[in-house]
């Protein structure tokens, strides 16, 4: 039963083609959200007992049924959320690929040519980024938040060449680094990961557009090396979660350059602005950074998870991950290319890259910036439609996401009426926005994360508002 028969096979993967074929055509007729109903879902997982083997087409039949029943359609035009795109054709067909013919990249010499395929995207990425592409090196990650631990283990291991070996008790004063208070909190997992702990993490406040206070910064750094401390890193927000925020990135690299401290960018979505000439400027100097985090799996329309990690320091990986073993294949250094499994957080992975490669592949970098500008375009209608009907946008960003308030309501600023709008929209399932806060306000906030939404989707955005207007 592991390997079912030719007929059986066949069979299969034609159902599988067409159900997948009928989520891409008919995704945007169908709710954005599931109705919540625990009980159903766990009866409907009672027959499940696996002492009895199932059909193949049914079994393939049930979960098609409940993944359109009970799951947030992140690629619906009306999924006015997190960053989770709808996929591109190309990389849905990748990620199949990758699921059949099963490359391990842990030894180069296992998949040489996947391998080669990532080290070929992240010198071209690298370079969109502006990165002089002798120096790239980078690698594919889990998402934004293995890239982002990534980042702090690589800049511990540039400030304190004895951290890979002795650990943080080789540190005689203690580390810390800075974040803005719209920075993203895998910053906070990260210390807490890496054994800093976090109180190493320091929260520099924002000005009035949410971007971190460079002089702020500045007083604190000082402040920390005057107790004793060792600030060691800076982190710059392209694309805050909540705001779509992007700090003063040329500035901050200034500091980091005056400190001698390491910089990182976390453009893990506004990153693709680099793609579109009119939003070049908004990520000004991320070229100084010493590196990078951008995630595939928001901007480029790729499936979870594509994260990327990239730096213009071409030995920090593997003085931060390098491991020698005697069991693993050494063909390698016959080519002198890393193995994986050395030159990042993983051991044995999938071939992440491959879902962004057949993408690049046929849209090209021309199709992405047109992607990229459409988007940026519906969020500027977004804007424009919520101000004309009284809805106040609250956030300054020219990326595609609009926190705003209801300026037409007597209650429309507080946290129990932007939470009943939103709840109520996303239980009709007709779209699905969210409550969060920016400046310790609570907003409502709806971003653009799919090539296909359309003006007749902002619209219909609008519509749902007024109506919940009470």
């Amino acid at each position: 039963m592991l390997m079912l028969a030719e007929g059986q096979r066949r069979e299969l993967w034609e159902r599988l083609i067409a159900s997948i074929e009928k989520y891409a055509k008919d995704i945007g007729r169908s709710r954005v959200t599931p109705e919540l109903d625990l009980d159903a879902m766990r009866g409907l997982l009672e027959p499940f007992d696996f002492e009895q083997p199932k059909d193949p087409l049914a079994a393939l039949d049930f979960v098609v049924d409940v993944l359109w029943r009970y799951q947030v359609h992140t690629p619906h035009p009306r999924y006015y959320g997190l960053f989770n795109p709808a996929p591109t054709t190309m990389s849905i067909a990748a990620d199949t690929l990758v699921a059949a013919f099963n490359p391990q990249l842990a030894a180069w010499s296992h998949s040489p040519m996947a391998s080669e395929i990532e080290r070929h995207l992240v010198r071209a990425i690298g370079q969109r980024f502006g990165y002089d592409s002798d120096a790239i090196d980078g690698t594919f990650a889990s998402g934004g938040a293995e890239a982002n631990h990534t980042s702090l283990l690589t800049a511990l291991e540039y400030s304190f060449p004895e951290f890979a070996l002795k650990g943080v008790r080789s540190i005689v004063a203690q580390p810390v680094l800075y974040i803005s208070t719209e920075g993203h909190h895998s910053f906070l997992k990260a210390t807490r990961l890496c054994g800093l702990g976090s109180d190493a993490l320091r929260e520099i406040r924002v000005d009035q557009d949410l971007k971190m206070d460079v002089n702020a910064l500045r007083r604190a750094i000082a402040s920390d090396k005057a107790s004793g401390l060792a600030p060691f890193m800076i982190v710059a927000t392209a694309g805050a979660t909540s705001s779509g925020t992007v700090d003063p990135i040329y500035q901050l690299a200034d500091v980091a350059i005056e400190e001698r401290i390491w910089l990182h960018v976390d453009a893990a979505w506004g990153g693709a602005a680099v793609l579109v000439p009119e939003l070049k400027d908004v990520l000004r100097g991320i070229n100084r950074a010493n590196s990078i985090t951008f995630d595939a799996h928001k901007w480029l329309s790729v499936p979870m998870g594509a994260g990327l990690f990239l730096t213009r320091h071409h030995d920090i990986l593997d003085r931060t991950f390098r491991t020698e073993t005697a069991y693993m294949p050494s063909e390698s250094r016959s080519f002198s290319v890393p193995d994986p499994y050395g030159h990042s957080m993983q051991w044995s992975r999938r071939f992440i890259g491959l879902k962004v490669f057949l993408s690049l592949a046929v849209a090209g970098w021309k199709g992405y910036e047109e992607a990229v500008r459409h988007q940026t375009a519906m969020g500027d209608l977004l804007k424009r439609e919520l101000n004309a009907a009284g809805w106040r946008v609250v956030n300054n960003t020219p990326l595609p996401v609009a926190c705003f308030v209801d300026e037409r309501q007597p209650k429309g600023t507080n946290g129990e009426y932007l939470e009943r709008v939103a709840r109520e929209i996303v239980e009709s399932g007709r779209a699905w926005i969210s409550l969060t806060r920016i400046a310790g306000r609570p907003v409502l906030r709806a971003c653009i994360t799919n090539y296909r939404t359309s003006p007749e989707d902002i619209r219909a955005l609008i519509k749902e508002l007024e109506e919940r207007r009470k």
